[in-house]
């Protein structure tokens, strides 16, 4: 009987014939479904985790909250304005940290060679890094996050139309997607720095913690470098400026302010072509 090529070795139960990506998904899927059942086994550790995750991040408001107590507005932010950036910038963090947040692990497993045992399993070794160790635990910060822009929505005085009610979900989910090519995009740099997850952090949860505050507050020069170079402020920044009514403080065309999905779509492209650049380039331990 003649051996399955390695290219066309399928996951146990899968469908005959799904394409790479649904492949992918379904390895996904299987490996998340074996950690969330092993972290409920468990109920009162992940409680008690998911709620210092909670009270964690639920500090950096407590900072937001200190400030205005001595101030009325923050650039020219009021709170709830504020607690809208918080919101939206947290969710989206929060969800691509839950579905993507192992990636900053590859680095370890590069260095000493397990990476090549994923490379021998009949499932894409994008899904398994992803899914490696998935924590549900992280639900704690999507939950925080949820809550206060929850409260911010509110508290806003903004003439709610159908557009802007829809633009609050689709900030979020481009701010995912921005975010996750983000992880992506530092875990394919590990291929050859081996040990850069806190560059990727940097850009990662930094770039949560400056979007959680007004553009207004921060150099001209930083919030193009945000702009331009890492795009991270169409996670929030400028549908929120359009949303608030607010100006931009580079003055760029107000069309700008719409064009987050578009600049999602690109970095997630640009990643997956770093991500197969990188395993294309890695080579074994040996070990």
């Amino acid at each position: 009987m003649a051996e399955t090529p390695p290219g066309d070795r399928r996951i146990p139960g899968s469908r005959p014939g799904g394409g790479r990506f649904a492949q992918g998904l379904y390895a996904y899927g299987l490996i998340v479904r074996m950690w969330v059942r092993s972290t409920l086994a468990y109920r009162a550790s992940f409680v008690m985790m998911a709620f210092g995750n909670f009270a964690a991040t639920a500090l950096d408001f407590v900072a937001i909250l200190l400030m205005f107590s001595h101030v009325d507005a923050l650039g020219g932010f009021s709170l709830a304005e504020v607690a809208f950036l918080y919101g939206t910038s947290g969710a989206a963090l929060g969800l691509a940290d839950l579905l993507l947040g192992s990636m900053d692990r590859l680095g370890r497993r590069v260095r000493d060679g397990t990476l090549d045992v994923l490379l021998l399993r009949p499932a894409p070794v994008f899904a398994q890094v992803a899914a490696d160790r998935f924590a549900l635990r992280r639900l704690g910060r999507i939950s925080q996050a949820l809550l206060v822009l929850g409260w911010a929505l509110t508290r806003l005085d903004v003439d709610w139309t159908v557009g802007r009610v829809l633009l609050v979900p689709l900030m979020v989910l481009c701010g995912t997607a921005i975010f996750g090519a983000v992880f992506t995009t530092g875990a394919a740099f590990q291929f050859w720095a081996q040990d850069a997850a806190e560059v990727q952090n940097s850009f990662t949860y930094g770039g949560n913690t400056l979007l959680q505050y007004p553009p207004t507050v921060f150099a001209k020069d930083l919030v193009r470098g945000v702009t331009f170079l890492v795009p991270l402020a169409f996670v929030n920044w400028l549908p929120a400026l359009r949303l608030l009514g607010r100006d931009d403080p580079l003055g760029l065309p107000g069309w700008v302010d719409f064009l987050g999905p578009a600049v999602a779509a690109l970095m997630c492209a640009a990643a997956a072509l770093a991500w197969r650049t990188g395993l294309r380039a890695y080579r074994s331990t040996g070990s």
